[in-house]
């Protein structure tokens, strides 16, 4: 039997990247189990998306302690108390502190709307359109210290077109990034991802030599 790494889940949203994780954990496509799922907001829909599975879920607000580490101490604690050996990050809205990442060395990753390092922070999507670049998509990256700065893990592309719109690209990019996170999670729990200065190496992954994506194409 393949054994399933233990995912802690922290969000402040929907957590629609978290029903595909689950969803692929379920019929067996994951050697990932999320056992517990950590919120800020209390009305997060993620707590629902995870107790209709049987998932710990847990409202911790940032505002009842002091600070950023204070919070992530207790983060690390709630996570540590469940098992977790991975934190997935998904629609977390909180910077992440040294508390946190110390806790888990090369163990956290998180997922951004675009093709980083072009549009970090908020509103990727809107940035990317203004901005008139041909394509965007999504990016899975360790965490580090800046914000979505860390080693690049994987990259989906999505065309911009004509007529789009904040919504019709996010619709588009979240279809990659239900695809991309959970395969992210599969390299790490199959222990094939390594760092090397900037560069994730993944072992027995090569892409090939004239792949491309070219819009519009030509």
């Amino acid at each position: 039997m393949v054994k399933k790494v233990k995912v802690g889940l922290l969000a402040s949203g929907n957590g629609s990247n978290l029903q595909a994780i689950i969803d692929q954990s379920e019929r067996g496509e994951l050697p990932a189990e999320v056992v517990c799922v950590i919120t800020n907001r209390s009305d997060a829909f993620a707590l629902e998306r995870a107790r209709k599975h049987g998932i710990t879920a847990i409202h911790l607000s940032h505002r009842d302690f002091s600070g950023r580490e204070a919070y992530d101490a207790a983060l690390v604690a709630a996570l540590k108390g469940h098992g977790v050996e991975l934190v997935v990050l998904a629609g977390f809205m909180r910077i992440i502190t040294t508390v946190l990442l110390d806790a888990f060395p090369l163990a956290v990753l998180n997922i951004h709307p675009a093709l980083l390092p072009s549009f970090p922070g908020l509103d990727a999507q809107q940035q990317a359109l203004e901005y008139g670049v041909k394509v965007t998509g999504c990016t899975v990256h360790f965490v580090d210290e800046g914000t979505d700065t860390g080693p690049i893990i994987i990259q989906a592309v999505v065309p911009i077109l004509p007529d789009d719109t904040v919504e019709s690209l996010s619709l588009r990019i979240h279809h990659q990034e239900h695809k991309t996170y959970p395969e992210a999670i599969r390299l790490f729990a199959q222990g094939r991802l390594s760092v090397k200065g900037r560069r994730v190496m993944i072992a027995g992954g090569h892409a090939s030599s004239d792949a491309s994506l070219i819009n519009p194409p030509v």
